[in-house]
């Protein structure tokens, strides 16, 4: 049944894993020779060695490069946020991690909701395609988006055009705020960004047994292991897929 499966996971005898880098909850280093290290790359490995083939991970700076490259069948896997205008090319297992997306405003700003940012006149800076950036895309009604490649890139313009909010994951504005005079995260989550792993639209058979390795590795603790093992802070285990 496993050599099935790895038909479809690893049609050459190798897995060959895409990771994105940009997340620095997922990907926390890189190895002597370079490789990618951190929790996706594990969960990669661990899929692997369960269907007993070898792994080759590819890393991509860019999110939109790696549903590309799963779309296509270049890479077997990819690990990366779901999204529902990613879904349309690529699919996805239930979350195996959850991270927090919330805003920064800056000093003196009288904002202290979520529901305020969301007002006519409101301009948020946001890296461009990034997960949060698709998720405020598709549920923001009033405020207006200002997209910036990298998030390096997005801070700036929040400086430059003293923009009302910048958009980020918790832990990583949270080292923001600490550079920007005044600046302070807001209490609540705008939205929580599923990580998830994606294979091509096709790969049916591919599509349950990572389904099914995704859910065992959250209910036995793999998952919280590799969050500890790599000492991420701003990680959360996905609860359990309820099918509908």
């Amino acid at each position: 049944m496993t050599s099935n499966i790895a038909q479809h996971l690893a049609p050459t005898g190798t897995m060959r894993a895409g990771v994105f880098t940009g997340n620095i909850l997922l990907i926390t280093g890189t190895s002597p020779k370079g490789t990618p290290q951190g929790v996706s790359p594990d969960m990669c490995q661990a899929i692997a060695d369960q269907l007993g083939v070898k792994l080759e991970l590819i890393p991509f700076k860019s999110q939109d490069e790696l549903v590309e490259s799963v779309a296509s069948g270049a890479c077997d896997i990819g690990l990366v946020g779901s999204d529902p205008a990613r879904a349309k090319k690529i699919t996805f297992t239930p979350a195996y991690v959850e991270i927090e997306a919330t805003y920064l405003v800056p000093a003196g700003s009288n904002i202290q909701t979520v529901a305020q940012v969301d007002q006519p006149g409101m301009r948020i800076a946001v890296p461009s395609r990034s997960a949060y950036e698709l998720w405020l895309s598709r549920n923001l009604k009033n405020a207006s988006l200002c997209m910036a490649e990298g998030f390096e890139a997005t801070i700036n313009i929040f400086l430059r055009d003293q923009l009302e909010a910048l958009a980020g994951l918790r832990v990583a504005l949270t080292e923001d705020a600490k550079k920007i005079p005044g600046a302070r995260l807001l209490d609540e989550n705008f939205a929580t960004i599923e990580q998830a792993i994606s294979t091509r639209n096709a790969n049916t058979v591919g599509l349950e047994f990572l389904s099914s390795f995704v859910e065992n590795a959250k209910a036995s603790g793999i998952v919280a292991s590799l969050i500890a093992k790599h000492r991420v802070n701003g990680l959360v285990v996905a609860p359990a897929h309820r099918s509908t």
